[in-house]
């Protein structure tokens, strides 16, 4: 199922997408909030694209490869909704990661929005929920744009300081 928002456009991720996935996820500068660091090569790029398409094919929802409308062929990034568990706590988890050369240009928001919209009206979800590290900030700004409010600290990367969980619910969505 591909989708379009405004600027972007998304597809489910696909085998084809190991090399842009490590340079992405690789590169040390999209890191720079992730206490676990840049992925250390392509055999951990693709054991995470391997688990990507696990999910696409449980639960029919997943992680998208994202390009920009007028450049279809090149991906500048990676986000979506899929049930993580987080220390036993099990949540729909926002999550994205943006090529450098996409920043400042607003595709977060833009992105999160639109996933935050697609969860509740198409997926029937309850509750969608994003991990931010403390230091985040405009990450923290992103969530908030995108409807969702600060809940709690959150232990999500192991030996590592708690990140910040914030969530929204489909009711408190269709309130606002």
């Amino acid at each position: 199922m591909e989708l379009r928002t405004e600027r972007l456009h998304l597809r489910p991720v696909r085998e084809q997408d190991l090399e842009d996935l490590f340079r992405i996820y690789g590169d040390p500068a999209t890191n720079t909030f992730n206490p676990a660091g840049p992925y250390p090569d392509i055999g951990h790029a693709k054991n995470v694209l391997m688990r990507w398409l696990q999910h696409w094919s449980q639960h029919e929802f997943g992680c998208w490869a994202i390009t920009e409308k007028d450049a279809p062929a090149r991906v500048i990034g990676f986000g979506g909704i899929s049930i993580r568990n987080f220390g036993g706590v099990i949540v729909n988890n926002l999550g994205y990661r943006l090529a450098t050369e996409a920043w400042g240009k607003g595709y977060a928001t833009e992105f999160a929005r639109f996933s935050v919209e697609h969860g509740f009206n198409n997926l029937d979800l309850q509750e969608i929920s994003a991990t931010v590290r403390a230091d985040h900030q405009a990450s923290q700004n992103v969530l908030e744009k995108s409807g969702l409010r600060f809940i709690r600290e959150i232990h999500d990367v192991e030996n590592a300081a708690p990140s910040l969980l914030f969530s929204l619910t489909k009711k408190e969505w269709l309130k606002a």
